[in-house]
């Protein structure tokens, strides 16, 4: 069944939505770039040493002109201070997908011009994150290391348990066969002296690099031993020496190029994508589709005509369960299955997407979500229709699918939708979020009222009047409160900030950014890496 778009982007309400969604754009683009503005006020210092700054040294990196996907730049955001206007999101480091001599890799990059690469909470996450994402999708870990490690001065005990998971990933994705390369621009003490450590190939920067358990002060004030930083880790001595680094460079733009022959020597290939037709509809009507507030009905069909293959859909089941929509389609020449819903999931909806995922299992197609609902269906009807258990089918679908999994949260994203709508929480390969995406068990306005009952039944059940004006103020009060503890939290640059996705795209982007995650998942189940008992044990 072929599905005609009807929308109308040049409408006064188009207008309206486009205008709403570019200024959550420029948001966006204006935090990242504050990241990128922040690091590079230390470019005096570093280039008075002969350095690159972080940037700089991802840029020489990659292959140029080659397709790139950062992972996480609001990390941290409203984190490290609750000004709006102050905080620096990305959680002291870089992340993304990109090509090293024509090879797919996860690439992780101190931001070294911020508080010197120190980790912070919500970086460690982000890390934590890419690196999950490095061994679901078998790809080789290249590392641009140069941390001052934890900041003791905000020291908090929980960051040094987890921390040790980053250094447990580092050998899970060794032993996995996964090529584990490091570049040590600068220090890496105490907990960092493990992410060389526990690398397969490590390339040092002569004067530059550091790494060692203890430093100079840490060492006198342990053991009253004195010893310069060379002594105790420095590139000399490490590359002829102790042997942690196998390659001495003689500056940052060295280390790099021999960063690119050792991935190129590694004989990982990559795929092409196939030749795939574009969207007969222009992606710049993503902008103005979707409500600022998600009260107004979106069909999610006009999404899909948008970054499918030649705009062609092939709807699933279309007259039941309405609601939900499942339609097979292409994108980037890849066969996918798109899950998404016109409202609530209802008893029919949950059966359909149950039927349609276990369908795309059977063909081996990846699933994309494009979550835009407020939940499962509630009342009488639907919970005597038996709405938990079909929901429960859903969820279990989803949970136990045997395909790749993306995600895209491109509106509303409340209650149980969010599970059965595959959230974090359900393990996508890739989540990312639309800049007007909120994600909450409900709405704000939806909580309040809850409570504002509660409250009320329990005034009336101890007689007390909930009509006098002080009861009344104190009630509305409290209603607005919760409002906007929810609506806050809800933000999609909020979720975003606390690692909750894998970054915030542009709308219009959509397309470009599912083609390079199903490029990247269709390589991963081409490579056989070598999996050994235990990750490559430096000797």
């Amino acid at each position: 069944m072929s599905f005609t778009s009807s929308f109308n982007p040049h409408g006064e309400q188009a207008t309206q939505r486009r205008a709403a969604m570019l200024e959550r754009i420029a948001l966006l683009r204006a935090l990242e770039e504050r990241a990128a503005q922040a690091s590079a006020q230390s470019a005096p210092v570093f280039h008075r040493r002969g350095q690159l700054l972080p940037r700089e040294r991802v840029g020489l990196l990659l292959d140029p002109g080659a397709p790139y996907l950062p992972l996480c730049s609001l990390a941290g955001f409203l984190h490290d201070t609750k000004d709006p206007e102050k905080s620096v999101p990305g959680g002291g480091m870089l992340a993304g997908i990109g090509f090293i001599a024509g090879v797919r890799c996860m690439v992780v990059a101190s931001d070294s011009g911020i508080e010197a690469g120190a980790i912070q909470p919500r970086g460690l996450e982000k890390i934590l994150r890419v690196q999950e994402i490095a061994l679901e999708n078998r790809l080789p870990f290249v590392h641009l290391v140069e941390s001052a490690g934890a900041n003791l001065m905000k020291y908090q005990v929980e960051g040094f348990v987890l921390g040790g998971g980053l250094f447990r990933n580092l050998a899970r994705l060794s032993a996995a066969g996964l090529p584990v390369i490091t570049v040590q621009h600068g220090s890496g003490t105490a907990g960092g002296a493990y992410m060389p450590g526990l690398s397969d190939v490590v390339i040092m920067v002569r004067g530059r690099s550091r790494a060692f358990l203890a430093g100079p002060p840490l060492l006198k004030a342990a053991t009253g031993e004195i010893a310069t930083e060379e002594e105790l880790g420095g590139a000399e001595m490490h590359t002829a020496v102790s042997g942690l680094g196998e390659y001495l460079a003689e500056d940052d733009r060295e280390a790099l190029g021999i960063a690119r022959k050792v991935v190129s020597q590694t004989g990982w290939q990559t795929t092409a994508s196939a030749d795939a037709s574009p969207p007969r509809f222009d992606a710049d009507d993503l902008l103005s589709l979707m409500p600022p507030h998600h009260r107004e009905p979106v069909d999610m069909r006009e999404v899909m005509l948008r970054i499918a293959d030649g705009s062609d859909l092939l709807e699933f089941k279309p007259l039941y369960g309405a609601a939900t929509v499942c339609v097979q389609a292409h994108i980037g020449g890849h066969p996918v299955g798109l899950i998404s819903n016109n409202g609530p999931i209802d008893v029919a909806g949950a059966n359909k997407a149950t039927h349609f995922i276990q369908w795309m299992c059977q063909l081996g197609h990846p699933i994309i979500y494009l979550q835009n609902t407020t939940g499962y269906m509630v009342g009488k009807d639907s919970e005597q229709a038996g709405m938990i258990k079909h929901g429960s089918k859903m969820i279990q679908a989803v949970t136990n699918a045997t395909v790749p999994q993306i995600t895209i949260q491109c509106g509303a994203s409340f209650g149980a939708g969010n599970y059965g709508m595959c959230g974090r929480g359900y393990a996508p390969r890739f989540l990312f979020s639309w800049p007007n995406a909120r994600t909450a068990v409900m709405g704000g306005e939806q909580a309040a009222k809850t409570m504002q009952i509660v409250a009320e039944a329990g005034m009336a059940r101890k007689g007390i009047a909930t009509d006098t004006p002080e009861v009344q103020a104190q009630m509305k009060a409290q209603f607005d409160a919760i409002v906007q503890k929810f609506e806050s939290q809800a933000d999609a640059f909020h979720t975003s900030g606390l690692v909750l996705d894998d970054g915030v795209i542009d709308p219009r982007d959509t397309r470009a950014v599912l083609t390079f995650c199903l490029d990247t998942v269709t390589e991963a189940a081409l490579h056989q890496p070598r999996r050994m008992q235990f990750g490559v044990a430096r000797m």
